[in-house]
């Protein structure tokens, strides 16, 4: 248990820390190549306007495009006078958490990583994995839940034997909530021809390609809970890139609705976000249960927001959102706006009746757990501390205070939402023109829509950072390549709730020398550009059926431009 409260960490005592930052790789054969785009950066060329080199604007968009770009500091965060939180937010973010060292202190007791960076390698998206196992560079959750119609279904609810984001880590004396060796992944190849009619392994010229995908299972034995959970079904999803979100964060929400009203139009959106009849917002659109009391950086209060961020659209504010949840319930950091454990009733039970538990804890009488020295005293504490209904820090069994600092807490949130967006490149080339001439004429930017201008960036702020400044994007003309609405794709194996946020393409050209890899889709399927635009033709049910069908018929030259295109922006 976590006992020890953590230092007010000081900027200055962790400077020393920030050359600890983990760089990509810069072998030569992973550096972009060099087609002398510089004197053409910031300048109208072919059918790019001049900002166009600039995604995230002029505040939020860095010049460097080589290895470590991803981990860059917008321009405004060094106009408002923030770099010095922004390196340590940088420092929180990459260093391994652990039990007793301020100010790293506070993993576990279960988790689902040492590290924020273990899932963003680089800060983008995770790799594919051949088999589960926690550590740096697999971005994966388990998603693991109740299949609503047969086994293969991709709905329905969340288990809840093991929390939404499935942890198999924990701190000795105690067993992580799932056994890591007895999950099993392999990724199977569609042959022949895939649902739609389209060759699942070669264009009309004859070039060739693959798709594969991931089957996940998990055996019973696996659960270190009580009751273990029945009836389940697994799937995957991979971190995304962490770069430039802060600048999402500045889409004001009336266009994000007219985006909505749009395409409402011509598709079927999903109604747990658009209320086709009214035209307007659904109810459960709006992201209304906030950790902590929090109003608009203006102090004005705010009861609802609408949800734009993760594939499954389950937060409205960065501050608010997968980063900032990130930091509780990845290492089990807990702070003061969130005074408790990220764990299950079902896991607390198992591990207070598990005798080898007890017995250890039997053993040392400095831990926490130890109450008076009888297994049924420490059964007792087990089961209460580790319970998430009683481990409130209030609550009878605690008289410990939270790791992380508000001060710390504010860093990280300076450091994520301050993470610049790389500048475009090679927009001069002929190839690149055409390949995004096809993309439009294709009907991608339907979904993939390319720019949007940001509003006033009134951000909503929690209360434990209220008046602190966060880097602000007003009035951005900015290029993330997504619309921000939900999708279907209807892929085998598909995505957990069958609805996917648009994931935005800014930056993505980047990937390879960032991270090593350029593993695409929510499941790095795709292990390419190729492969992710062909598995939206895979059924014709498919939104983006149409437009990928276009690509496949295209001619080689033309397909090698929209790639081109693709790793340009």
């Amino acid at each position: 248990m976590k006992f020890i409260s953590i230092r007010n960490c000081h900027v200055a005592a962790l400077a020393a820390c920030a050359c600890l930052s983990f760089q990509a790789c810069t072998d030569d054969e992973r550096l972009p190549e060099n087609t002398g785009d510089i004197e053409y950066v910031g300048q109208d060329v072919g059918n790019f306007s001049a900002d166009e080199w600039y995604p995230g604007g002029k505040l939020g968009t860095t010049e460097n495009v080589g290895a470590g770009c991803y981990e860059d500091d917008a321009p405004i965060v060094d106009e408002m006078g923030l770099l010095s939180e922004f390196h340590l937010g940088e420092v929180l973010f990459e260093r391994n958490f652990n039990t007793s060292t301020p100010p790293f202190n506070g993993l576990g007791p279960a988790s689902v990583r040492k590290s924020c960076i273990d899932c963003h390698p680089g800060y983008g998206h995770g790799k594919r994995q051949e088999s589960y196992k926690a550590g740096f560079g697999n971005g994966y959750l388990l998603v693991i839940y109740h299949p609503e119609d047969g086994a293969n279904s991709n709905d329905g609810p969340y288990i809840s034997e093991v929390t939404g984001m499935p942890q198999t880590q924990a701190v000795s004396p105690f067993l992580p909530p799932v056994d890591e060796d007895k999950i099993s992944m392999t990724w199977k190849t569609v042959e022949g021809t895939m649902p739609s009619g389209l060759s699942a392994t070669e264009f009309p010229d004859g070039e060739k390609y693959q798709l594969i995908y991931p089957e996940v299972t998990i055996s019973q034995d696996a659960f270190n809970t009580d009751p273990k959970p029945t009836n389940i079904a697994v799937r995957l999803e991979s971190t995304i890139g962490i770069m430039g979100t802060g600048l999402i964060d500045a889409i004001p929400e009336d266009s994000l609705k007219k985006q909505y009203q749009e395409e409402a139009k011509y598709i079927e959106l999903n109604p747990a976000m658009w209320d086709k009849a009214a035209n307007d917002w659904a109810s459960t659109a709006y992201y209304t249960n906030w950790t902590s009391p929090g109003a608009l950086a203006d102090g004005t209060p705010v009861t609802g927001m609408i949800k734009r961020y993760t594939y499954a659209l389950t937060r409205a504010s960065l501050q608010d959102g997968a980063g900032a949840n990130a930091m509780w319930n990845i290492p089990n950091v807990s702070r003061p706006d969130r005074p408790k454990l990220y764990t299950t009733d079902a896991w607390a039970l198992a591990m207070s009746k598990n005798q080898d538990v007890i017995a250890a804890i039997k053993s040392d009488p400095t831990s926490p757990y130890y109450a008076d020295g009888t297994d049924s005293g420490i059964a007792d504490a087990v089961r209460n501390l580790l319970s998430p209904s009683t481990n409130q820090f209030d609550n009878q069994w605690h008289n410990f205070e939270p790791e992380m600092s508000n001060d710390n807490f504010y860093a990280f949130m300076v450091w994520h939402r301050g993470l610049a967006i790389p500048r475009a490149r090679n927009l001069n080339d002929p190839d690149v023109q055409r390949g995004k001439k096809l993309f439009m004429e294709m009907g991608c930017a339907t979904c993939h829509r390319p720019s949007w201008t940001t509003g006033d960036d009134n951000y909503w702020t929690p209360d434990v950072i209220k008046g602190k400044p966060l880097p602000k994007y007003p009035r951005q003309k900015i290029y993330p390549y997504s619309d921000f609405v939900q999708h279907r794709l209807h892929m085998i194996n598909d995505i957990h709730g069958s609805w996917c946020r648009t994931t935005p393409l800014w930056g993505r050209g980047l990937s390879l020398i960032n991270t090593g890899a350029q593993d695409r889709l929510h499941d790095c399927r795709a292990r390419n550009e190729i492969e992710a635009i062909m598995w939206h033709a895979y059924s014709k049910e498919s939104d983006a059926y149409a437009s990928a069908a276009k690509f496949y018929n295209l001619s080689k030259a033309d397909r090698d431009a929209v790639v081109k295109f693709l790793q340009a922006i």
